[in-house]
């Protein structure tokens, strides 16, 4: 804090200690300036944008398209890929477009969704309820953290067990290997 002064001393005083004079609010009475290397604070302000750009989360929004008559096996295998979509952080929306005389049975379509919609909901919830755009209806279903967590800790107890299951059928294999080798 320097006090009020002529915008001539200002100037010679930033230049002599080589800073920039910087006008902070013009329409004060009177204006306000300050004193620093501006080369310095764009440097830095550019810095903290760069890393709140990597901390930011993008979320996409994944696609998947079935129709009334998708067979069972083919509805499994998109499901398969939608929990993908939904551990990786991602949204996922599931289309089902009607063609032809599927119009006259919406019905089947809205079951076929709700079916999908139930498969789901381990791992999300839907984020906008099923919804007839034309000659589709779709989904909206985004990944709830609480239950992703639980889902791939249930998961993981349950690749552990299998793996303390092989080990020890393993173990057994190879005693059974042992004894035949001490009896001949």
């Amino acid at each position: 804090m320097l006090g009020v002064m002529s915008p001539q001393d200002a100037l010679k005083i930033a230049q002599d200690k080589a800073l920039d004079l910087i006008e902070i609010a013009p329409n004060a009475k009177p204006p306000t300036c300050k004193m620093m290397d501006y080369g310095k604070w764009k440097y830095e302000n550019k810095k903290k944008a760069q890393v709140a750009k990597k901390k930011q989360t993008v979320i996409s929004i994944k696609e998947i398209q079935i129709r009334p008559r998708t067979d069972d096996h083919d509805l499994e295998t998109k499901m398969k890929n939608a929990r993908k979509f939904l551990l990786a952080g991602d949204k996922v929306k599931v289309n089902l477009r009607y063609q032809g005389r599927e119009m006259a049975h919406k019905e089947v379509g809205a079951k076929v969704l709700r079916r999908v919609i139930e498969k789901l909901g381990d791992l999300a919830v839907p984020e906008v309820e099923p919804k007839m755009e034309g000659r589709q209806l779709f989904v909206v279903m985004a990944p709830d953290a609480a239950k992703v967590k639980e889902y791939r800790l249930k998961h993981k107890e349950e690749a552990k067990a299998e793996a303390k299951e092989e080990a020890r059928a393993k173990a057994e294999a190879e005693a059974g290997t042992e004894e035949a080798t001490a009896d001949s």
